[in-house]
């Protein structure tokens, strides 16, 4: 107890500040766990931060429930009711991926299966709805452009979930930068690992990010058990208790 109250005095003292993920204050004894430069983990800790924590929903709309964030990423919502949960994570899976130029890893599952590739979008392929299943057409005009990207991750929010991404995703239990919190149905949630650090006794601490329901700004979450701190402990098994949803620690995947 007296730990997060010490925890909590410290991110009441600074105000926000900062203006990437990378800048938000560590508690006193630890470390950012390297990351490669240009791995995903590494992408997430330049993401910028809008200076104002206010979350927004697609719609302009204040979020009802103000006090789940800590601080909020500065990248754009959309303005339909499609990045939410799930869609947050792939979409910024799919930024790093598009920041990196490596467009043909881009690609997500829908819920019945079907692969939505990027490269087959860019060339002019289409995915049509018959019979209850997505069918690939080549029926557009080749381009690609950030309006095409954007066209493809409104469709892939449109057809994939929690359900579709904890499928695709690969259990781990050694926690990375890049790595979700996933639970897969309906309704389902999906948090993604923002940041891990580390103290000298090699215990690790870690920021979580999130959209929710409806679509609103992707947040850096607040700790419920400690306060004002973003930081979530590593250590312990069971629940993961986060301001909007209980996880379980087993939930835990990545990318690979």
């Amino acid at each position: 107890m007296k730990k997060y109250i010490l925890i909590a005095a410290l991110f009441c003292a600074h105000p926000l500040s900062a203006q990437t993920v990378r800048d938000l204050p560590l508690p006193a004894g630890y470390a950012r766990v390297p990351q490669q430069e240009g791995s995903f983990g590494a992408w997430l800790r330049k993401v910028p931060l809008k200076k104002n924590n206010t979350v927004y929903l697609y719609n302009g709309n204040k979020k009802a429930n103000q006090s789940a964030q800590f601080a909020v990423l500065d990248i754009s919502v959309g303005k339909k009711d499609l990045q939410q949960c799930a869609d947050a994570v792939m979409r910024l899976y799919a930024e790093y991926l598009y920041a990196n130029k490596e467009l043909g890893k881009i690609k997500f599952k829908a819920t019945d299966g079907t692969e939505m590739d990027y490269a087959g979008w860019a060339k002019g392929d289409r995915f049509v709805l018959r019979n209850g299943k997505l069918k690939r057409s080549r029926i557009a005009t080749a381009a690609e452009n950030r309006t095409i990207f954007g066209q493809y991750l409104e469709f892939v929010f449109s057809y994939a979930g929690t359900l579709s991404l904890s499928r695709e995703l690969q259990s781990v239990n050694n926690i990375l930068p890049g790595d979700v919190f996933i639970q897969g149905g309906s309704p389902g949630h999906a948090v993604i690992v923002m940041d891990v650090a580390v103290n000298k006794t090699g215990q690790k601490i870690f920021l979580l990010a999130q959209s929710y329901m409806p679509a609103q700004d992707i947040h850096i979450l607040r700790n419920p058990a400690s306060g004002q701190s973003p930081w979530y402990e590593a250590a312990g098994e069971g629940e993961l208790l986060t301001p909007e949803w209980t996880f379980n620690r087993a939930d835990l995947k990545r990318f690979m």
